[in-house]
């Protein structure tokens, strides 16, 4: 019983914590637009330091999605949220996104990240863009290296036509998951 009253307890404090988190800054859609474009283009220089064959696997694609993540683990649930663009290289078109995750499993902390979706098919990025995809992966498949725990492989595979770059603040990340994540169009900033 104890665990059930923590559990009402933690839920909400989760909910509460990324609500302060939950969309670009900015008062305005224009200055969230803007806001939304700045960390695009700030996490893709830096996935393009960390990883330069990132910047050909990209203009390659049919389409890419760049999201800044909140996560975080508070005892046995986890909640993230976040947002991004999702931009069609044929028609230069950038759609805004959310994404919202749930999940459980023990732990405790607060994970900054961005994620960069590759889409080497136009159904893939078609699903992403228009259906809200929902996504169940884990994959664990990057290896580190270095002080700083920069990782050694790229993308990592996440689904038919999707390859997906996690960046921390260390880099690479070891490990990306997205398992109980859905993402769908920012009706406000579209």
């Amino acid at each position: 019983m104890k665990i059930a009253n923590s559990v009402l307890v933690i839920v909400p404090m989760l909910f509460f914590l990324l609500s302060g988190c939950a969309g670009p800054k900015g008062a305005t859609p224009i200055e969230k637009r803007e806001a939304v474009r700045t960390m695009t283009q700030n996490t893709l220089a830096k996935l393009y330091e960390l990883e330069p064959q990132a910047k050909a696997d990209l203009k390659a694609a049919v389409g890419y999605a760049v999201f800044s993540n909140t996560g975080i683990n508070l005892l046995m649930v986890s909640t993230g949220n976040g947002w991004g663009i999702a931009h069609d290289n044929e028609s230069g078109k950038d759609i805004y996104m959310k994404m919202l995750s749930a999940g459980v499993g023990l732990g405790l902390g607060v994970k900054d990240f961005r994620g960069v979706f590759v889409f080497s098919t136009r159904e893939a990025f078609s699903t992403f863009v228009e259906t809200g995809w929902q996504a169940g992966a884990q994959a664990d498949v990057a290896a580190k290296g270095g002080e700083k725990g920069v990782a050694v492989a790229g993308a990592i595979d996440v689904g038919p036509g999707v390859k997906l770059y996690q960046i921390t603040e260390n880099g690479l990340a070891l490990q990306a998951t997205i398992q109980g994540t859905k993402y769908w169009k920012d009706e406000e900033l579209n």
